[in-house]
């Protein structure tokens, strides 16, 4: 599982917009929004955020830690490269 502070994170670690986020992941720029100005993801089901993990971790973003410890990222290659 992943915080709504890692998306966030991640999504200006790769300088994307919500736009490019939404192409990608296949998830609706207002429930993006929704997510990243939210403080928990229990709204969000868990399809969804996986969705948008997954177009991140495409683009060479690593989720570290846990939730609970340390929540954070580390950015490599994508996995197109």
């Amino acid at each position: 599982m992943v915080t709504i502070q890692q998306l966030r994170a991640a999504r200006g670690a790769l300088r994307w917009s919500i736009e490019t986020l939404s192409k990608r992941s296949d998830v609706s720029v207002r429930t993006i929004k929704t997510i990243e100005t939210s403080d928990t993801a229990t709204i969000v089901k868990d399809v969804t955020i996986q969705k948008l993990k997954t177009a991140l971790e495409a683009a060479g973003i690593e989720f570290i830690g846990t939730p609970t410890d340390r929540p954070g990222i580390r950015i490599g290659a994508s996995k197109a490269d």
